[in-house]
């Protein structure tokens, strides 16, 4: 069974702590029914990876894929992130520019989930993350998950899927 060290839990509450309370209580509540499934924590413990975003990460993040690793690298270093390896440099990882996510309010409006394994490490199984939104979106139907805009219950008809990434709307 995966739980949260002490330092992780720290930082679980801090980064949900930056996002709107009706976001946060959704996630809570499908966190909570996700754990009460043993088979469903046999995939991993949905983490938050990221909530609040600044500017000056999502000018990081948006360089990615787009300009040099050197430009990279001088843009994450300003934002307060470590450098990349090079395979993920060239990894395009958001199409929104400084200020136009819904990451980049405070409090924010969206927040990325990832799967913490028993080992430690992080996946971004889609498989998983399918499942989670269906949490999600049972806990406030205001949930939008970035793998299904328009909540057709299909992943195959997005022009952009971003599994990890759920957003409040309305």
């Amino acid at each position: 069974m995966v739980t949260l060290s002490k330092a992780q839990a720290a930082t679980q509450a801090a980064r949900l702590a930056q996002v709107r309370p009706e976001l946060a209580k959704a996630y809570a509540v499908a966190l909570a029914r996700w754990m009460g499934d043993r088979k469903l924590m046999l995939l991993g413990l949905p983490i938050v990876t990221e909530g609040y975003r600044s500017d000056a990460m999502q000018a990081a993040y948006y360089a990615q894929g787009r300009q040099t690793p050197y430009q990279i690298h001088l843009l994450r270093q300003a934002a307060g992130l470590g450098d990349l390896p090079a395979v993920e440099a060239k990894r395009i990882i958001t199409y929104k520019l400084p200020g136009t996510s819904n990451h980049n309010k405070l409090p924010s409006w969206a927040l990325d989930v990832a799967l913490l394994q028993a080992d430690s490490s992080v996946k971004w199984d889609p498989a998983a993350l399918l499942l989670f939104s269906r949490l999600m979106r049972a806990a406030d139907e205001r949930v939008t998950w970035g793998g299904d805009w328009n909540h057709n219950g299909r992943t195959d008809d997005e022009h952009l899927n971003d599994w990890p990434h759920f957003e409040l709307i309305g």
